[in-house]
């Protein structure tokens, strides 16, 4: 299973967070499928490849709670809905 979760970056206090896809058996900092994303909750600040993130959405990944929190303020399902509706 394929998951989009958090891959931590950064120093001791001050980590920044890649938004990764990745096998739900590999640990948190393992090897990655596809980098879709930052996030920096320090400075609240969150930058998403929306298409990337589309693509594994409809390949059945699964978000990890904090990333579904994360895409969910991006509006990033209500657009996959609208997209699903015009086709």
């Amino acid at each position: 299973m394929i998951k989009l979760r958090l891959k931590r970056y950064g120093r001791k206090q001050g980590a920044t967070y890649r938004i990764v896809a990745m096998d739900a058996r590999s640990r948190r900092d393992g090897r990655e499928l596809g980098n879709v994303g930052f996030y920096d909750p320090i400075k609240n600040k969150t930058s998403l490849n929306e298409p990337l993130i589309l693509y594994f959405l409809e390949n059945g990944a699964q978000p990890t709670r904090t990333v579904f929190n994360l895409l969910n303020k991006s509006d990033i399902f209500n657009r996959k809905k609208k997209e699903k509706r015009e086709t």
